[in-house]
């Protein structure tokens, strides 16, 4: 059997799956992440194929996590009708602010408490599984791009932006523990100031000034460049979405900064400048294929390494901090920190339920198990089961769950109450 041509083969048929699904499963209880997980599972269950494990080859599952998670990062940026501000992205500052940090938290120390992990350990899953996934969790989040400020909805918005912007802001979480792992005897003090120097101040404070300074640069460049043949969005070329993508992220992780947040910020900085032009609507649909195509083929990659063995050294109690994140944790901290938002008490319920482990929890494990000292088979299977229950879970309930709160925002539109941008709260 010759392996570039059941390569190739797998590929393509995953690519036409990936095309055909969406079209099938549009109104079903039954997402795409499902499918190509259960697909992969079987795939790995196929004699003859060839063994797949992210430990064995870390370079190419940090390398391939971190190409999706930035594709759909700037897909989500793009997406975001909403302007900026305080107020109007409220729900999403609570996201960040409370629901992270305490996910984090609570994940840890369960990790620590319940599993045995070590510290540095505990704090490594716990930063790898707190954030919501922006490839994942596309279901429950913003559609085509519109030139209605006013027109998202509140949990798609909320797990859009969080989505857009907690892969970034776990990062100096996933730093720190890096460097607690590494330690071994310096002194803590040391440790924790050269991380709030390095990776919580500075990769911050880079990674959203290369984003907002790329997103101008680019944003100018391609709509209101003098010379014609500079404005790239008149004739609406979707693949410069990549040109955005590929140099907002490269030039901050050349300055040491956060790449993920120079991703989102430079989409949405673009979108800011021009929010109504159709080159947005265009672009969005390029990367969504590209993140579809990519998401499909990682995904038949993690269903086949579950089934060759990476969940080998998943123990019940790793499992059930998993467990304790995905349907305890994420919703009762979620839904609680939200109160007195916007959000109405049903948006906040989905809103807290709803946040999707997914791609960026891979690539942390990947990017920490490779630079730390860490209990790597423990954490794979940890973070693939954790990621495993999610895609199963929140798969079957998000289509029936959507469904039912926009039918309920459809029948409260005439009379429910309204904000200073006309959005109605369920």
């Amino acid at each position: 059997m010759s392996l570039p041509a059941v390569v190739y083969a797998l590929a393509g048929a995953s690519a036409l799956l990936a095309a055909l699904l969406p079209r099938l499963l549009h109104d079903k209880p039954f997402s795409l992440p499902m499918a190509f997980l259960g697909v992969g599972v079987l795939l790995g269950l196929v004699p003859g194929l060839p063994e797949v494990d992210p430990a064995a080859h870390p370079d190419a599952a940090l390398h391939v996590t971190e190409l999706v998670v930035i594709i759909s990062l700037i897909g989500a940026g793009i997406a975001i009708d909403r302007p900026v501000g305080w107020r109007r992205w409220a729900t999403t500052w609570r996201l960040l602010v409370v629901v992270m940090p305490v996910s984090i938290a609570l994940t840890a120390l369960a990790g620590w408490a319940v599993a045995g992990l070590p510290l540095a350990a505990a704090l490594l899953l716990g930063a790898a599984l707190a954030p919501t996934d922006p490839v994942l969790a596309s279901d429950v989040q913003v559609g085509e791009p519109a030139a209605d400020a006013g027109s998202e909805d509140e949990v798609r918005f909320a797990l859009t932006s969080e989505a857009g912007l907690n892969d970034g802001a776990a990062f100096p979480v996933v730093h720190l523990a890096v460097a607690l792992s590494l330690a071994a005897g310096a002194g803590l003090g040391g440790v924790v100031g050269h991380w709030v120097l390095e990776d919580v101040l500075w990769r911050g404070a880079v990674g959203l000034a290369v984003g907002m300074g790329m997103g101008q640069l680019l944003g100018r460049l391609f709509f209101r460049a003098r010379l014609r043949v500079l404005r790239l969005a008149d004739d609406v070329e979707g693949f410069t979405a990549l040109a955005i993508t590929f140099l907002a992220y490269g030039v901050a992780e050349l300055l040491h900064g956060y790449g993920f947040v120079a991703v989102f910020v430079a989409a949405v900085t673009i979108k800011s400048l021009e929010r109504s032009h159709g080159a947005h609507e265009v672009a969005h649909g390029f990367v969504e294929q590209v993140e579809r195509m990519l998401t499909a083929w990682l995904l038949l990659l993690l269903g086949a390494a579950m089934a060759d063995g990476l969940l080998a050294a998943l123990t019940w109690q790793l499992a059930l901090v998993g467990v304790l994140l995905v349907v305890v944790v994420r919703p009762v901290v979620g839904v609680l920190s939200l109160a007195g938002t916007d959000a109405g008490p049903w948006e906040r319920r989905v809103i807290g339920v709803f946040g999707v482990r997914g791609i960026g929890s891979l690539y942390y494990l990947a990017y920490a198990v490779g630079e730390g000292d860490f209990p790597g088979a423990q954490l794979w299977a940890a973070g693939g089961f954790a990621v495993a229950l999610s895609v199963v879970l929140h798969g079957l309930t998000a289509t029936p769950v959507v469904a039912r709160l926009d039918a309920a925002r459809e029948r409260l539109v005439a009379d429910a109450p309204h904000d200073d941008t006309g959005r109605i709260h369920v």
